[in-house]
């Protein structure tokens, strides 16, 4: 019975958690660094939320409650209220931080090996394992052909001979 009452409170946590966190992810964005323009709070949103936080570097800047992450919200919000455009307000903080602090890099000649290494990488083991494969089943095939699989009559005896004195000890 206890046991019972413990599993339902430990889902019931889950299930709150699990409600709550995307929520406690959104409130990263504090009031005072809204804008009153809301087109140019929902662009500042589409760009930050594509902007690596270089402290947590697995969160936009739009989700993490860093320092850093909220100095990259503010000049987001000051680039666009100079008049950049999306584009420009991207590159210049590529310009300044390099292009770690897109979550989603740029397909480039630069980063071409970047993008090329994974599927590279899976394809050369597709045709490892497919070639170990078929090497194996060569050999086995060989070895068939062979009769290597069964014993000479000579090492058939032999056989049982070795068995017959190992049982008799």
């Amino acid at each position: 019975m206890k046991s019972l009452n413990l599993s339902r409170l430990l889902a019931s946590l889950l299930v709150a958690i699990s409600l709550i966190a995307p929520v406690a992810s959104s409130y990263a964005v504090t009031p005072d660094e809204m804008l009153d323009d809301p087109v140019l709070e929902q662009r500042a949103r589409d760009i930050s939320t594509g902007l690596r936080c270089l402290v947590c570097q697995n969160q936009s800047i739009d989700d993490s409650d860093a320092p850093l992450a909220h100095d990259l919200r503010v000049l987001v919000r000051e680039r666009l209220e100079a008049g950049d455009s999306d584009g420009e307000v991207k590159d210049f903080l590529v310009s300044r931080y390099g292009e770690f602090v897109l979550l989603k890099p740029t397909f480039s000649a630069k980063n071409l090996i970047l993008w090329l290494f994974g599927p590279l990488v899976l394809l050369l083991g597709v045709i490892v394992v497919l070639r170990l494969y078929r090497k194996n089943k060569l050999a086995a095939a060989r070895a068939k052909r062979a009769g290597s699989d069964s014993l000479s009559e000579e090492e058939q005896a032999r056989l049982k001979k070795i068995l017959f004195e190992e049982s008799n000890n």
